[in-house]
């Protein structure tokens, strides 16, 4: 028996594993392209989570300033209480509290509640835009 072999076996081997060769590099190109999704989503989840935390952290703060002004403008008022004359002064005053207190508050929720309406677009943002790439990537892995 020869230990080389003829070129007609040689072709007849190398056709039997062909398909085998071209699965396997098939294969290693859907593990790179998932493997390379999985990164880019981890990147998203975390770029979206920074964003959520830095405006929640910013809403916080907006809203311990809301209430801190609303305190001044309510001790405000109860020293100008203290120096009232009439009783109907007096309600005139509580009044005007209620009022301003009432109005400022209502303003507060609208810019609170859109600011909160933006940092859930600026947090989702992140993960739609990688969502639709992650789509357009497994559409034309082919």
């Amino acid at each position: 028996m020869s230990a080389t072999l003829k070129a007609s076996e040689l072709k007849a081997v190398e056709k039997t594993f062909q398909p085998t060769q071209e699965t396997f590099q098939t294969t290693i190109k859907y593990a790179d392209a998932v493997s390379a999704l999985g990164h880019g989503n981890a990147e998203a989840l975390l770029k979206s989570g920074q964003i959520w935390a830095a405006g929640v952290q910013d809403l916080a703060k907006e809203v311990a300033a809301s209430a801190q002004a609303s305190a001044d403008a309510t001790v405000a008022t109860f020293k100008t209480l203290a120096s009232v004359k009439s009783p109907l002064e007096a309600l005139d005053l509580q009044f005007k509290l209620a009022r301003s207190t009432f109005e400022r508050t209502l303003a507060e929720y609208g810019r609170i509640g859109e600011a909160s309406l933006k940092l859930l677009q600026d947090t989702l943002t992140p993960l739609a835009a990688r969502a639709t790439q992650a789509i357009e990537t497994v559409t034309h892995l082919d």
